[in-house]
């Protein structure tokens, strides 16, 4: 019925819980876990894995080709291998709560899709990690409608990574993996090739459903999205331009006013606090309508200012690597073309 496909490099801290999540699923046959040339204890982890579970396969890749990303050529071995109707990626990250397969069939079949995926919860461990991911996925639902996505109407696609099931026959007609070999986002890619050749996809959010914790450290969150938020606002200078001075939008509003005031007018000194506590309390509030929109904590308000200081500087370092010609992640160099 369905087969699993599950990337590794160097995962030994999440690779057990997300095997064993998914092979937990009564739809899934065969869990299939590509190490890519794994020097932690990765292959260890998953030798022991496979004396208890039987559903788990163990490929391993050699030398990556001219022309591919490293997880691309993981899982393209992955999906050769593969004997399911359907082909479930998903990382060594994320985490499957029991149903959420049986949820994505329902979900094929209710929405007349070939590919269904799902935007995973996020864990969070450090104070980085809370002050950038939900500020991250806010803008990111600003710029992406799951309604414009889904709808056949449109030539809008998306789809993330950690939580992406395909049809198999509709994989290969298309080209799978082989086809996006090059691209950093491949799921948004595969979504794309997918839905312009006249076939449905279904993207959203579910509660309860998936969840992930993408990034253990700084340098893991900051080569992440320094890697990808550039491609995902648009990839065009213009795009993250505009995406820059939406985001500098409110600390303009509070801040240059309050200046001319308080250089002006230095006597309503009364007033001037006022407006300052007025414009951080509308800030704020925007950002917990957003947080609430993108079903996160509202907690998470007390971390806007810091959140948006490291999503400019990330963005900035993305635009800058994406157009210098390479990017890096899990120690390989990728080149990348600019527009």
């Amino acid at each position: 019925m369905v087969s699993a496909i599950i990337p590794a490099r160097n995962e030994e801290a999440s690779i057990a819980r997300a095997v064993e999540s998914v092979a937990a699923q009564a739809e899934i046959d065969e869990v299939i876990v590509i190490d890519d040339q794994s020097t932690d204890g990765t292959a260890s982890i998953l030798a022991g894995l496979a004396e208890r579970v039987p559903k788990l396969k163990i490929l391993t890749t050699g030398e990556l080709p001219t022309g591919w990303t490293g997880k691309n050529y993981a899982v393209s071995i992955g999906a050769a291998a593969a004997q399911g109707d359907w082909l479930l990626f998903t990382d060594a990250d994320t985490y499957h709560y029991l149903g959420s397969t049986r949820r994505a069939l329902n979900d094929a079949v209710d929405h007349d899709a070939v590919l269904v995926s799902y935007s995973p919860e996020q864990e969070m461990g450090s104070f980085c990690e809370r002050a950038l991911i939900p500020f991250v996925y806010c803008r990111l639902a600003a710029r992406f409608s799951f309604g414009r996505v889904n709808d056949p109407a449109r030539a809008d696609a998306a789809a993330n990574g950690q939580f992406l099931m395909i049809l198999r026959d509709v994989y290969r007609e298309t080209g799978g993996h082989a086809a996006v070999a090059r691209e950093v986002l491949e799921d948004v890619a595969l979504a794309r090739r997918i839905k312009s050749t006249g076939y449905g996809i279904y993207f959203t959010a579910p509660m309860g459903v998936v969840r992930t914790r993408m990034y253990r450290s700084f340098s893991a969150l900051w080569e992440g999205w320094t890697k990808n938020l550039f491609p995902l606002m648009g990839g065009h200078a213009g795009d993250i331009l505009r995406e820059l001075a939406t985001v500098a939008l409110w600390p303009a509003l509070i801040l240059l006013p309050g200046v001319y005031l308080a250089v002006q007018a230095p006597a309503y000194g009364v007033f001037l606090l006022g407006y300052f506590a007025f414009g951080l309390l509308a800030w704020h509030a925007a950002y917990a309508a957003a947080l609430y929109k993108s079903l996160f904590s509202l907690t998470y308000i007390k971390y806007l200012v810091p959140g948006v200081c490291l999503y400019a500087a990330a963005l900035l370092a993305s635009w800058w690597k994406n157009t210098s010609g390479k990017v890096e992640w899990k120690g390989r160099t990728y080149p990348v073309r600019t527009p």
